[in-house]
Order: structure tokens, then C-alpha cells, then sequence
């Protein structure tokens, strides 16, 4: 990504729409606004707790838009995706928003939200503060 972009604007889907994880990572939370993408879905990875965007007909990726953000912000939420998300413009109703969108094998199930939060969000809160503090 070109951090140097003027793009304010983040679709999150997974991990990064709890702002527990963003107060970790970027040290505060953006104004999150409920968002829907129609044609994706949030899907499972297989090995992981977080999930991959990919497309999927009839699908409807369910997250929140991240605005505000500035370009160092950016710069960090782009270091701490793993190197099979890939940053794309979509189309977001009649409007456009840029998110991080899975390249690599995902599972069968969606990924599920409030079971990531009941069974994995502290302890992956506590990983989000490790990787920062090696920054």
C-alpha cells in the first residue's frame, strides 16, 4: 500500500473491528461505522483465529468502516496483516472503501465474531501488544 495515499477509509471484518485490538495496535480507537459488503464473506482460516475476506455470490461480509485513520496508522495496521491479505478498493453500495482481502486457502465455515471475542479476543489482545512493543 501507499501509505502516502489520502485514504482515511478502512472496511474491517475480523480482528481489526474490536477496539481492543485497535487501542493495541494504533493506540486509540476511529470512529467505527457498521458497514455491510454484498458479493464477499468473512471467511475461517484453517490454524487461525482470524479470518480472510474473500468473494462469494450471494455473500455478505458483515464489519465495520474505520475512518479517520492517518497515513502512520495505516503503515501499522499494514505491518500487522499477514502477507496473504492483499489491500483492494471495492465497492461499498455507491461508494468505494479500501480492505484487506484474503489471497490464500480459507476454510468451508464463516468466521463468527462474537465466538472470536468469547474464546480468543484477550488473549489475542495480549499477542497485538507484543508485535507492537517489537516495532
Amino acid at each position: 500500500m501507499d501509505s502516502s495515499r489520502d485514504a482515511d477509509r478502512l472496511f474491517v471484518y475480523g480482528t481489526l473491528q474490536f477496539p481492543e485490538v485497535l487501542v493495541e495496535l494504533i493506540g486509540r480507537c476511529p470512529e467505527l461505522v457498521a458497514a455491510e459488503l454484498t458479493g464477499w464473506r468473512v471467511a475461517a482460516l484453517p490454524g487461525q483465529v482470524y479470518p480472510g475476506l474473500v468473494p462469494a455470490a450471494g455473500g455478505v461480509a458483515r464489519g465495520v468502516v474505520l475512518t479517520g485513520l492517518d497515513a502512520g496508522e495505516l503503515a501499522v495496521l499494514d505491518a500487522f496483516e499477514d502477507d496473504e491479505y492483499e489491500l483492494r478498493e471495492v465497492a461499498l453500495g455507491s461508494d468505494s472503501v479500501m480492505t484487506y482481502v484474503w489471497t490464500s486457502v480459507v476454510a468451508q465455515d464463516d468466521w463468527h465474531a462474537d465466538r472470536f471475542a468469547a474464546e480468543h479476543l484477550g488473549a489475542f489482545v495480549l499477542r497485538c501488544a507484543q508485535w507492537r512493543r517489537q516495532l
